[in-house]
């Protein structure tokens, strides 16, 4: 298994990780935290995906994709905090003025759990976010105990675990008052100065 991870400018490969099996369906597409709540209610069904793959089309995209052996097999949702509902939460703390990049989202598909593709999702979204000059990432992951011993429902762990952003070198940077899946979740960061 070979995992790579390339920025998401593909909507095919998109789709693929975060579609729904039915084109009319209304799933997040991971827009939730992407764009403002007015017209995250109003795009429906397709309108979704078109948006995603107009975002596919920009300069940078919306994040990363992982691929093993050229599957597109994970996500990671990374922008400019900026440009997301971070910049406005009154959950999410900001920690100073530092136009930092969020990473709110790390998705692997059934079927490929378990395998690292998401600490590889991680990595991916770090380089990422360098490559276009952050100058440092944050994440709002669940804290789920410091052994990581409470059980996270699959639906909510979107927003990624404490331990694998302390693995990839990310360190507490504020508590939240935010709770996803009756778990605190925990301001995150890692500096790329």
């Amino acid at each position: 298994m070979t995992i790579e991870v390339r920025p998401a400018s593909v909507f095919e490969d998109v789709r693929t990780v975060l579609g729904p099996r039915s084109p009319g369906a209304n799933v997040c597409w991971c827009l939730s935290y992407r764009i403002p709540s007015k017209l995250n209610n109003e795009l429906r069904g397709p309108a979704r995906g078109e948006y995603v793959a107009e975002l596919c089309r920009n300069d940078p995209p919306p994040g990363v994709l992982a691929y093993d052996d050229g599957e597109p097999v994970g996500w990671a949702a990374v922008a400019p905090r900026a440009d997301t509902s971070f910049a406005r939460n009154r959950k999410i703390p900001h920690v100073d003025d530092l136009p930092v990049w969020s990473l709110w989202c790390v998705r692997v598909r059934p079927g490929h759990r378990k395998r690292g593709i998401s600490h590889a999702l991680i990595a991916g979204a770090v380089e990422f976010a360098r490559a276009h000059g952050a100058p440092a990432v944050e994440a709002y992951p669940i804290d789920n105990g410091d052994a990581g011993d409470a059980r996270v429902d699959l639906t909510m762990a979107y927003a990624g675990i404490r331990k694998n952003f302390e693995r990839a070198g990310f360190v507490h940077a504020a508590d939240t008052t935010s709770v996803l899946a009756g778990c605190p979740r925990v301001l995150m960061r890692l500096d790329l100065r």
